[in-house]
């Protein structure tokens, strides 16, 4: 009897229940919310379900992210900046520049959105961060989570606050719908969200081949830092616009893009265990982040009213909310905004412009806190 009942113990021991505490369980029911949101909602389920499920895993059985196991794996990987480098080959496979190269102009309304990042920035500085974790922090204001990623590895916070600055960032790509439509509505008039814009200008072979060959050489010889975001976006551009390379174009948008999906998501979902998440700093994180996403929609939409009074009303200013980095969610909102004031309205390409360019806004961001603090 002695030895059944221990074996009963023994086995009773080796449960879940037996080693997990209250916060546990919360950050399981978190799991499931995103797993709803994600599944019944549509809110990026691309994103959410690996980032959700690797939530779910970790706080069943924290030995799957704890050195030696499957997700510690998939996790150095992210810290080694593979994983967000990879995202942005797939990303500029995926990606049409033509809008961007059409209408340059689009550059500032990328740039004016970064204004989120560096308000978060001094703002995290204010709630007590270090300046390379309110530097990580402040880049979940480009709504992207590889540059989040990325940035929060190279600045040493991978083992405190990569999970919650990643999990943060993607949650806020996938409100993009919910976040955004309120700022831009706030910001402009019906009258100006009813302005059609005149057809973009067609955009030669040549032109999209030596797109990415200049950006890189321009960027990279500025800010070297950039170089693997920059360098990798691009990279896949040129494969797409090359038209010789149609195997490797094909790889990098679809089947070498869902496998990094799958791996950086389940990986980054098993940091937010209730040890490292349920904290007071995530609070703030995840405020932080928020406040930076809001501020850099406004500030596009505002810079995109001051084009549209400088243009004598040819930019609708809608499209300076797609700034912000999430490709092409962005854009599709602005979209959907100006077709709301009038159907036949179509922003969407001339918001791709700004789109395109609040990658290569964050991406350089990044580069430029991270020369700034002397990592390469």
């Amino acid at each position: 009897m002695d030895y059944i009942w221990n074996t009963i113990q023994n086995l009773g021991a080796q449960t879940a229940f037996a080693n997990l505490y209250w916060g546990n369980f919360v950050m399981i029911l978190v799991a499931c919310v995103f797993l709803v949101l994600a599944i019944k909602f549509g809110f990026e389920p691309l994103l959410l379900v690996p980032i959700s499920f690797g939530m779910l895993l970790a706080n069943m059985f924290p030995g799957i992210i704890a050195e030696g196991g499957l997700l510690h794996f998939f996790y150095m990987l992210d810290e080694w900046s593979i994983l967000p480098s990879l995202i942005f080959l797939g990303v500029g496979a995926m990606t049409d520049f033509g809008p961007l190269i059409a209408n340059p102009k689009s550059f500032l309304l990328g740039a004016a959105a970064q204004f989120g990042i560096y308000s978060a920035y001094f703002l995290a500085i204010l709630f007590g961060f270090s300046d390379k974790a309110a530097a990580a922090i402040s880049i979940i204001g480009g709504a992207d989570g590889p540059t989040s990623i990325f940035l929060a590895g190279k600045l040493g916070m991978g083992g405190t606050l990569m999970g919650p600055i990643a999990v943060a960032a993607y949650s806020y790509m996938a409100l993009v719908p919910v976040i955004q439509p309120p700022v831009m509505k706030l910001l402009t008039t019906e009258k100006e969200r009813k302005i059609k814009m005149e057809q973009l200008r067609p955009v030669s072979k040549l032109e999209r081949i030596l797109f990415p060959v200049v950006v890189t050489i321009v960027v990279v010889l500025i800010l070297p830092t950039t170089a693997p975001l920059v360098g990798m976006l691009m990279l896949g551009n040129l494969f797409r616009e090359s038209g010789v390379v149609k195997q490797l174009t094909e790889t990098a948008s679809n089947a070498l893009m869902y496998i990094v999906v799958i791996l950086l998501g389940t990986s980054v979902g098993a940091t937010t265990t209730a040890q490292s998440f349920l904290k007071v700093s995530t609070l703030q994180i995840v405020v932080l982040g928020l406040v930076a996403f809001i501020v850099g929609t406004a500030a596009g939409v505002i810079f995109g009213k001051i084009m549209c009074w400088a243009t004598k009303g040819k930019v609708n200013p809608l499209i300076g909310s797609a700034g912000v980095s999430a490709v092409p969610m962005a854009a599709r909102v602005s979209q959907k905004v100006g077709a709301e004031a009038d159907p036949t309205n179509f922003l969407l390409m001339h918001a791709m412009g700004p789109n395109v360019a609040g990658v290569i806004g964050t991406a350089v961001a990044a580069g430029t806190f991270m020369a700034i603090f002397g990592v390469m």
